[in-house]
């Protein structure tokens, strides 16, 4: 994966196409490059070099900036600047916490009242992962990797669960994205959501649960790894 290094000048990308304010725009388009890790934890962000690039004033660019510091994304230090957060291995448990407790008991309660348009959603999305793992895309597969999350949520019917998960979900999204593409970290996720679909088309709440807690709980074996192997990336724990 492809990173600015922390004293370049990066690119944030074009401004937001979705629907909003000017400084929701500018927030969800700084949000995506740090996520998405376009902009590499540590690098400085220079408010003169994100109105040129984006075409906007200071002042969205500064709201967006006070809200990312809220969400523990962006470090405001005075008299000196902002910059993008470094990975928090504390954050990523946290986060990994809440969303195991929300996913475990979605889909819990989606096992035996899943239908069968759901389960052919779902089929379709293990069908374009396998084609995308055959192909060597990790980039695509992690996009379809989010959206299947995202339909066990959803297919529940309650519409604030995915904005809940996601919020949970920010601090360990940085960090998964340098995982998948090592080794065989994508064919094995492809297995272990093989094995989600396997125990819904069965509609057993007890090895969905099982079969879900175990693929969640390997991401984060895997980070813990990522965090003793790129300590650069990451703030030192602190010690109790």
């Amino acid at each position: 994966m492809s990173m600015s290094p922390p004293d370049a000048a990066p690119s944030v990308g074009g401004l937001s196409s979705e629907e909003g304010t000017l400084a929701r725009r500018t927030y969800l388009t700084l949000r995506a490059a740090i996520v998405e890790l376009r902009v590499a934890p540590g690098a400085a962000l220079r408010k003169e070099a994100i109105c040129k690039e984006l075409g906007v004033s200071r002042s969205p660019v500064s709201e967006a900036m006070a809200k990312l510091a809220a969400e523990g994304l962006v470090q405001i230090v005075p008299q000196a600047g902002s910059f993008v957060a470094p990975l928090s291995l504390t954050e990523i448990r946290e986060g990994a916490f809440l969303r195991e407790a929300i996913e475990l008991a979605a889909i819990e309660h989606l096992a035996p009242r899943i239908t069968e348009d759901q389960l052919r959603a779902l089929r379709r999305s293990v069908a374009m992962q396998t084609a995308l793992v055959e192909a060597g895309d990790a980039v695509g597969f992690y996009a379809l990797d989010a959206e299947m999350h995202g339909m066990l949520l959803d297919f529940t019917g309650f519409s604030r669960l995915s904005r809940v998960a996601d919020s949970a979900w920010v601090h360990v999204d940085r960090a998964r994205r340098l995982i998948l593409p090592q080794g065989r970290r994508v064919a094995d996720t492809l297995e272990e959501h093989r094995a989600v679909l396997a125990a819904l088309e069965a509609r057993d709440p007890q090895a969905a649960r099982e079969t879900l807690r175990h693929h969640l709980r390997q991401l984060m074996h895997h980070l813990t790894e990522l965090a003793a192997d790129r300590s650069d990336l990451f703030q030192p724990e602190e010690t109790p």
